[in-house]
């Protein structure tokens, strides 16, 4: 970003003072948004250091003061100390008091409607906690620290930040019930460049960050402390974005929008024209499983369905799907698992399919059904999905099965299969969890979902996508086979898209955003706590409606 920034002034002639200014805006107008534009008499206070990030925060308390705001800003050091964009910033506040403002109804606001205090020492430090801070203010700014920081902190700035954090504390809650802390660019004490914590760390309700997100605006732990994130356009170009070749992205609506867009429904669809999903799953008293997962394939628009499972599992499997969805038996050994010999019918069954997904509820106790895992993959003639005892099977993985871009592999493993597919046990392998989805992508040519809070999808190409939907909600059982069948049944309907089909990658993106999409809109309605597993599936619908609602409406209705 620093690059960006530099390259910005340099090619494009925008002066980094400018873009100072232009991170300035996009904060108070957030805030006025915040406030529906009501911020005339609100009371501020600004945490500024002696950086760019406090340069920020200095811009938009002058902002706020010539819109009517009580405006305290304290500067951690002397002004002195301050030097280029950020001195400017806070050189206009110091003479603030000697120069009234003139807003544009020509009310004249009052020259001391910016307080500029000085505090370098805990002595300072305490005499403003004891006199400026024995009240709440409405909002309180951080812009203590931004991208710079890379070591935990030192001299006051502990004691600053652990008042911004008694905020949040529940003991002070109703003391400072009308406090909104909004963060500039990114939480104080977090380094920019990992998800990792380094010690206390401002909790905001909003970071408002610049150009594009940080990794630790998007990533857990650090991700739990920007609250709302809005990402601002300061007037840095795009190109200059894609000229530093990032590899690391977050998802956003549009990406599933033009999935949506790409695959939607015209006056000649039916159901072979949106491809046929075929589900391996289930067991003898495991069969929950197999019918989530096959549901969620034939809500998420699959034009066909059928749950492949061992012949004494699909009684009880053919009374948990939707009537719509198609069962067929597969052998099974002694014990109720699907068997070895079940290999050929299961690959010639497959031909008709336009994907295969494998695995939920299938048990990985017996040597037979290993084999027969390991044979659907090694002949498969379509895109393969592998989730839960299809993973398990696969543990650890084997270095000489890949994926390919003909028929490529997705695999949906939650932390402890992923760390059974590395045949690592340590919890810690997974600290890095872009580093780590990454390599295995990339070694293994194979697409991986590696499931948890943020779900993080890589690709064979070393490509890594953040996906910021979804909630703690979806903690809960069969969601994962959920999760599973929504892939499956957007890989159906891309498969059978023709040449205009979207590719993998970009539909694994698509339906990971959407599947958590509709776990938000679950727990809005029904809270997370109470949450189940179908409940995402039912709200898929809602979530089409929201992203493209253009698309679901019959064509002249």
């Amino acid at each position: 970003m620093r690059e960006i920034d530099r390259l910005t002034t340099e090619r494009y002639g925008i002066a980094s003072l400018q873009l100072m200014e232009n991170a300035a805006i996009a904060t108070f107008r957030f805030l006025i948004e915040a406030f529906s534009g009501q911020v005339a008499g609100k009371t501020v206070v600004a945490f500024c250091g002696k950086g760019n990030n406090g340069g920020d925060g200095a811009a938009v308390a002058r902002l706020l003061a010539i819109a009517g705001a009580r405006v305290d800003v304290v500067l951690t050091g002397k002004l002195d100390e301050t030097k280029g964009d950020a001195r400017t910033n806070f050189e206009r506040l110091r003479s603030w008091n000697e120069d009234a403002v003139v807003r544009e109804d020509k009310e004249v606001t009052s020259p001391e409607s910016i307080n500029l205090f000085e505090c370098d020492s805990e002595k300072e430090w305490n005499q403003i906690l004891t006199t400026l801070l024995s009240v709440p203010h409405d909002v309180t700014i951080d812009a203590l620290f931004g991208t710079g920081l890379t070591r935990p902190l030192e001299g006051i700035y502990p004691d600053v930040i652990k008042y911004l954090i008694s905020l949040r504390e529940a003991g002070d809650i109703e003391e400072h019930a009308s406090s909104l802390i909004v963060s500039i660019d990114i939480p104080s004490g977090l380094n920019a460049d990992s998800e990792q914590m380094m010690g206390e760390t401002v909790r905001a309700d909003a970071t408002v960050t610049m150009t594009a997100p940080k990794r630790a605006n998007v990533l857990p732990p650090a991700v739990d402390y920007n609250g709302k994130l809005i990402v601002a356009d300061i007037g840095s170009p795009s190109d200059l974005i894609a000229e530093t070749t990032p590899n690391l992205f977050v998802a956003d609506a549009k990406d599933a929008q033009q999935w949506l867009i790409q695959t939607r429904y015209t006056p000649d669809s039916y159901k072979n024209k949106h491809g046929h999903a075929l589900v391996v799953a289930g067991s003898r008293g495991f069969t929950g499983a197999a019918a989530l997962c096959g549901n969620a394939a034939m809500r998420a628009g699959a034009g066909l369905v059928t749950v492949a499972t061992p012949a004494s599992a699909q009684p009880m499997v053919a009374t948990q799907v939707m009537p719509e969805i198609m069962t067929t038996a597969l052998a099974e050994t002694d014990r109720g698992a699907v068997s070895d010999d079940a290999i050929d019918f299961a690959l010639k069954f497959g031909e008709r399919a336009d994907v295969i997904a494998i695995g939920p509820g299938l048990s990985a106790e017996d040597g037979r059904t290993r084999t027969f895992v390991r044979a659907m993959i090694e002949n498969r003639k379509t895109p393969m999905v592998i989730d839960a005892d299809g993973l398990n099977c696969l543990s650890p993985w084997p270095a000489d099965l890949s994926g390919s871009d003909e028929f490529p592999i997705v695999l949906t493993p939650h932390p402890g299969e992923m760390q059974r597919l590395l045949g690592a046990d340590n919890g810690s392998t997974l600290d890095d969890r872009v580093a780590i989805a990454r390599e295995f992508a990339t070694t293994n040519k194979v697409i991986l979902v590696l499931k948890g809070s943020r779900a993080i999808i890589a690709a064979p190409d070393g490509q890594v996508v953040v996906n910021p939907t979804g909630n703690a909600g979806l903690g809960t059982a069969g969601a994962g086979d959920t999760l599973t069948g929504v892939i499956t049944g957007f890989l159906s309907q891309a498969g059978a898209a023709g040449k205009a089909r979207p590719c993998a990658f970009s539909t694994v993106i698509a339906a990971v955003y959407v599947s958590g999409l509709a776990g938000d809109l679950a727990a809005q309605k029904l809270g997370m706590r109470a949450m189940v597993a179908s409940d995402i599936r039912d709200h898929l619908s809602e979530a089409f409606r929201l992203l493209d609602p253009a698309g679901e409406i019959p064509a002249g209705k």
